[in-house]
């Protein structure tokens, strides 16, 4: 092999080397990057998506919902003034006071009455009622004040509608 010929394989097997030296160093700054704290922050939002930046705290509270509106019974004074809202029905499997949930008796979930306490629902358009034991917690949707069970629903005459407003009065 002619010197020029040797001279030029060994610019071609350095310019390698370097390639091959420049990847093995990339390469590895790539790895330490992903082992530090911040990088692995970073591959996780990446791992997720957009979901992660989207979401807010604020969501979670809406999986445990709380009672929205209450009502307050004070000491001494069972008969308290009617509260007004929108009912609805439900059905469930057990209730927050341990019963299973029958749909065929009279019971109400309200969020705040001591459970036992007898309720006096009133549909206000008809004026039909119905006397329900509170049993049960809820209801957890805005702007209603009581549940009651499917055969006190049909009691008022409300099972097409699937709500109404009513009067609670407390009877006991």
């Amino acid at each position: 092999m002619s010197c020029i010929a040797r001279a030029e394989t060994a610019q071609i097997s350095l310019a390698t080397s370097s390639r091959l030296l420049l990847a093995i160093v990339g390469a590895a700054s790539l790895a330490a990057c992903a082992q530090s704290p911040v990088g692995r922050q970073k591959a996780d939002l990446a791992a997720t998506g957009r979901h992660a930046a989207v979401e807010r705290p604020h969501k979670v509270a809406a999986l445990h919902p709380r009672p929205i509106s209450r009502l307050r019974i004070p000491d001494g004074d069972a008969k308290q003034a009617p509260s007004h809202g929108v009912a609805s029905f439900y059905s469930d499997t057990e209730t927050a006071s341990g019963e299973k949930f029958d749909k065929n008796e009279l019971t109400a979930a309200h969020p705040s009455l001591p459970f036992g306490t007898k309720l006096r629902v009133t549909d206000v358009s008809s004026g039909r009622f119905v006397t329900v034991r509170v049993n049960d917690r809820g209801p957890y949707v805005r702007g209603r004040i009581v549940d009651i069970s499917p055969s006190a629903a049909e009691a008022l005459g409300m099972v097409d509608r699937g709500i109404t407003n009513v009067r609670l009065d407390i009877v006991q």
